[in-house]
C-alpha cells in the first residue's frame, strides 16, 4: 500500500503509544492512556473492520464463574486465587458500568442459573453439597452469599428439578457495549485504524518499529490486547486461542425465559436477547479442533447446539435458526490474565479465559496503568 504524505503526518507520525486490538482490553486501555496523558497521541490498531476476537462476538455475559465452574476451577488454583479471580470479574464489570452506564450497554441483573443435565446427577449433588463453602468463600467480594437454590420455573427438559443461581450475575448488549466505547475514545481523538494486520513487533530501546501488512511506522510505546490472537506477537506468553460457535434463534412468541444459563462446568451457556435464545458453547466436544485461531463452525458443535435447544431448552417451541458465528478467546492452563511488561517499551494484557466483558476493563485499565 503507498501512503501519502498526509496520511503519515496525521495518523503515523509522532505517535507516542500504540495499542494493537480494538476489543474491550484495547479501548479501555487507550481511553485510560489518554485521560492520564491527555496531549498524547493514541493510535489504536485492528485488523478487523470490526473488534475481532470475542469482544462484538460473545453472549453479552457478566458473570463471574457458575458454580461447577469454580469448583473445577480449584482443583487447580488455591482458594485465595479463586477468590481473586471472581473479585477480579466483579470489580471489572463495576468498572465498565461506571464507564459507560447501565442503559448505554443495556445491562440488567437477572441473576444467572446453572443447569444439570439428567445424567450429571452427581455433578450436581457435589455442586450442592460445597454450595456453602462457596457462599462463605465468596461473600467478602458480593457482600451476600451468592449462590441459592432455585426450582425449574422456566420449564426446561430434561434437567434436574432444581437450578443453583448466582444471584448478582447480569447480562449486556455486546453491540451497544463496543459502540459506546469507540464513540467515546473518537471523542477523545484517539486514532483508530481497521482492517490493518500487524505481523511484527520490534522495540528497539528508545522507540518501536511496528511492521503490518500494508506499511510500517514508529511509536514511543505499543500494548498488545489480541487476546486470543496474543500468540502471533507474543511467543514466549502462554496463551492459546480458544474457538467458540454460537448461533441464534428467529424471534419467538411469548419466550419467557428470562436471565443467564450455564450448564456442563460452563461449556454451554444461553440466555434471551429479543426475544430469540442465543445459545454457545460445544468446545469440549473438540478440544484439539476448537483450538484455533480461525473463526467458523463444525457440524458435531452445532448439530448439538440444536439438540440441545429442541431437548432442554425450548422442549415445546418451535424455533428456527437466524445466525452463527463464532468467537475467539484467549485462554491457558492458569486462568489468571497476563498483564506485564514485555520489554523495555512493550507491554500487554491478555489470556482473559473467556472472561472478557467482565474482566476487560478492568485489565485495560491495569494494561495502562504499567507506565506508572
Amino acid at each position: 500500500m503507498e501512503l501519502s504524505y498526509w496520511e503519515y503526518k496525521t495518523w503515523l507520525s509522532n505517535v507516542d503509544f500504540t495499542v494493537i486490538g480494538s476489543g474491550i482490553v484495547g479501548l479501555n486501555c487507550a481511553l485510560y492512556l489518554k485521560e492520564k496523558y491527555p496531549q498524547s497521541k493514541v493510535l489504536v490498531l485492528e485488523k478487523g473492520m470490526l473488534p475481532q476476537g470475542a469482544s462484538t462476538k460473545n453472549a453479552g455475559f457478566a458473570c463471574f464463574g457458575s458454580i461447577s465452574e469454580l469448583l473445577f476451577d480449584l482443583k487447580t488454583h488455591t482458594e485465595d486465587e479463586v477468590l481473586d479471580l471472581v473479585q477480579r470479574r466483579w470489580k471489572g464489570i463495576q468498572t465498565l458500568r461506571k464507564l459507560l452506564g447501565d442503559q448505554t450497554i443495556g445491562y440488567e441483573q437477572h441473576g444467572g442459573h446453572e443447569l444439570f443435565l439428567r445424567k450429571d446427577g452427581p455433578l450436581y449433588q457435589h455442586c450442592l453439597e460445597n454450595m456453602n463453602f462457596l457462599n462463605k468463600l465468596l461473600e467478602p467480594v458480593f457482600g451476600e452469599a451468592p449462590f441459592l437454590e432455585n426450582d425449574n420455573v422456566f420449564g426446561f427438559d430434561n434437567i434436574k428439578d432444581g437450578y443453583i443461581t448466582h444471584r448478582f450475575e447480569g447480562q449486556l448488549d455486546t453491540g451497544q457495549l463496543m459502540n459506546a466505547l469507540l464513540q467515546k475514545c473518537l471523542k477523545q481523538d484517539i486514532r483508530i485504524l481497521n482492517n490493518v494486520t500487524v505481523v511484527d513487533v520490534q522495540d528497539l530501546g528508545d522507540e518501536v518499529v511496528i511492521q503490518t501488512k500494508e506499511f510500517s511506522f514508529k511509536t514511543n510505546k505499543v500494548f498488545i490486547a489480541t487476546n486470543g490472537f496474543a500468540a502471533t506477537l507474543l511467543k514466549t506468553e502462554n496463551v492459546k486461542p480458544a474457538r467458540a460457535q454460537v448461533l441464534i434463534t428467529k424471534p419467538i412468541k411469548n419466550l419467557a425465559i428470562n436471565g443467564t444459563f450455564h450448564f456442563d462446568e460452563g461449556y454451554y451457556y444461553f440466555r434471551n436477547i429479543d426475544n430469540r435464545i442465543l445459545l454457545g458453547g460445544g468446545r469440549n466436544l473438540d478440544f484439539e479442533k476448537e483450538t484455533t485461531s480461525e473463526f467458523g463452525q463444525t457440524e458435531i458443535i452445532q448439530k448439538e447446539l440444536e439438540r440441545l435447544l429442541s431437548n432442554v431448552i425450548l422442549p415445546n417451541n418451535a424455533f428456527e435458526i437466524d445466525y452463527r458465528w463464532s468467537g475467539i478467546m484467549g485462554i491457558g492452563t492458569q486462568k489468571t490474565p497476563i498483564i506485564k511488561q514485555v520489554s523495555n517499551n512493550m507491554y500487554c494484557g491478555v489470556r482473559l479465559g473467556g472472561m472478557g466483558v467482565a474482566l476487560g476493563s478492568l485489565i485495560g485499565k491495569e494494561l495502562a496503568q504499567l507506565l506508572d
